[in-house]
């Protein structure tokens, strides 16, 4: 009796073929594009599911602070500090012109748009070069206040 060893044709050995380390799975950047992603769908349905609109804005505001506080991060760790006050949060977008010109920006920026808030303006920046402040002044976009007037902030 053949045996099936005797019938089949071998298997030709396969070789684990090494995985560089640029490889090796997603890189910080695309983790960040995915959670921006995220925070945007979730404005976009918190905004449309809940009856209550500002206060949907306020948490989509909230949503996007914490995923520009990430990309003010990203730029940090690749080129030393955080964007001057001066660059803003378009340093996220858009190479800096100004000095400090950053060495290690990278390609393609840390946010695909200037953020805007949800009440469709943009957040107040500061930067010291070592620590920042970002502020959306609310629904009224009056500095102080209270339920969906009042100021949310991040700070890193």
């Amino acid at each position: 009796m053949k045996q099936f060893s005797d019938i089949a044709p071998p298997e030709p050995s396969r070789k684990r073929r090494a995985v560089p380390n640029g490889e090796a799975g997603l890189t910080l950047i695309e983790m960040l594009i995915v959670l921006v992603i995220i925070a945007v769908v979730a404005g976009l349905i918190t905004m449309n599911v809940i009856g209550r609109p500002d206060e949907a804005k306020a948490t989509t505001t909230k949503g996007n602070i914490s995923s520009i506080e990430g990309a003010l991060k990203m730029y940090r760790l690749d080129n030393g500090d955080y964007p001057t006050t001066e660059q803003g949060l378009k340093a996220l977008v858009e190479k800096p012109t100004a000095p400090p010109v950053p060495g290690n920006w990278a390609q393609g920026g840390y946010l695909s748009a200037p953020p805007l808030d949800g009440w469709e303006r943009p957040y107040a920046y500061s930067s010291d070069g070592m620590s920042f402040t970002i502020r959306s002044l609310g629904k009224d976009a009056k500095p102080g206040g209270d339920g969906v007037n009042t100021d949310l902030e991040g700070k890193g």
